[in-house]
């Protein structure tokens, strides 16, 4: 071959080379995007030109960081525009998350729970064979998302944020105006409680699965239900009857079985055998017999929202409402035995019924009602059956009243 021919040849390699790659540019290009979108840009350098798919296997990982399985990502462009193409080898309604991230995080699946106006995260129900347009801030990824002509599940998702975002604004802004006083601290958890019961009122009333169980997810990201138990129980049994065989409600229903949960309302509480201060053993049964209603209180003198209870609602409760049946036994999880009759008597708690294994916090009561966290308390009745629980301040005062004298 004469070198002509060469210089020839080699020049149309190349030039099949670049159309190649252009054909193959164009292809992809021309691929149909099964999710789209624009995304307002920051006006800072702070956040990565990418957006990530990531999909939480199991109901334990739904909005739980670092464990989601990254799907795929998408490069933002200059106008803010991406798409996702390739499509996903999923067969059914699935809970996928629309992700973003910061300039130098290492890890595309963290998901940041502090508040959703500013979280970095939208949970999306992929629909196989469906299409979807979104909308949202960089900065207000979460709380500025929109979708454009969602499916029904969607719509509930959307109203899912939107509901969230106002009970956090309720229930937790207002936090900033609380102190760190141990009243302060029973405050924030009745705060706490009473936004996770908004979430789980949507879940009672939706239809659609996946964003109830979006809500039950970010009633407690970290999977701590000891709090509502019987809310979360309730739930299981819902979906089970509706969605008896997806692997979901599988897992929520071993999360909420009766045996791992706290003891529930309307059950009888076990008859432990409590040691007593007095050196003696008693059963609660024999305890509850002596009057018409029982507090089982649970604290320990290292608690201060406890000892806080003791001087200000439980001393008082006491006073006016012994001798028309109230009694009150509490079990301290307590390893210092001085420690222990020292908060007692400085507290003016020595007037009820103390026990203690002195064991500390790992200890047979605990065990037996599942309890992880205190305060904590039972209000129970001659037999022994759970009325009321976790209690505090005036809600408590108020239930002793109408059960002793209103009724």
């Amino acid at each position: 071959m004469a070198s002509g021919e060469i210089v020839i040849f080699i020049g149309m390699k190349k030039l099949l080379k670049t159309t190649l790659i252009f054909l193959l540019m164009m292809q992809s290009c021309s691929k149909e995007a099964w999710l789209s979108g624009s995304l307002k840009l920051s006006q800072t350098e702070d956040w990565s030109p990418k957006i990530y798919l990531v999909q939480p296997e199991k109901f334990s990982d739904a909005a739980q960081s670092f464990v989601g399985q990254i799907l795929d990502s998408a490069a933002v462009s200059k106008d803010g525009s991406f798409r996702f193409t390739e499509a996903l080898p999923i067969k059914d309604s699935t809970l996928l998350f629309l992700v973003v991230q910061q300039k130098g995080e290492r890890y595309a699946n963290r998901l940041v729970n502090e508040n959703p106006v500013t979280d970095n995260y939208f949970p999306l129900v992929y629909e196989p064979g469906t299409s979807l347009r979104v909308h949202t801030e960089m900065v207000n990824f979460q709380s500025s998302f929109s979708i454009t002509n969602p499916s029904p599940a969607n719509a509930a998702m959307l109203k899912l944020r939107d509901l969230r975002m106002e009970a956090f604004k309720h229930h937790f802004e207002t936090e900033n105006s609380l102190d760190e006083s141990d009243e302060g601290l029973l405050e924030r958890e009745k705060n706490l409680k009473a936004y996770q019961e908004k979430l789980i009122d949507f879940a009672d009333t939706t239809e659609h699965l996946l964003p109830a169980l979006m809500a039950l997810r970010w009633a407690s990201p970290e999977g701590n239900y000891e709090r509502i138990a019987e809310r979360i129980y309730a739930q299981s049994k819902k979906w089970h009857q509706i969605h008896p065989t997806h692997p979901w409600v599988n897992q929520l229903e071993s999360l909420a079985d009766r045996d791992k949960l706290p003891v529930l309302l309307g059950d009888t509480l076990p008859d432990l055998q409590l040691p007593m201060q007095t050196g003696e053993h008693l059963f609660l049964s024999e305890i509850g017999k002596e009057k018409e209603l029982l507090l089982l209180d649970i604290w320990a003198s290292w608690c201060a929202p406890c000892r806080v209870e003791n001087r200000n609602v439980l001393v008082p409760l006491w006073e006016n409402y012994n001798d028309r049946g109230f009694q009150i036994v509490a079990y301290g999880l307590e390893s210092s035995k001085s420690a222990w009759e020292n908060a007692i008597e400085r507290d003016g708690a020595y007037r009820w019924r103390h026990a203690s294994h002195l064991e500390g916090d790992q200890n047979p009561v605990m065990d037996s009602l599942r309890l992880r966290t205190i305060p904590a308390n039972f209000l129970l009745d001659k037999e022994g059956k759970v009325l009321a629980k976790n209690l505090h301040g005036q809600d408590l005062i108020r239930f002793v009243q109408d059960y002793l004298v209103n009724r």
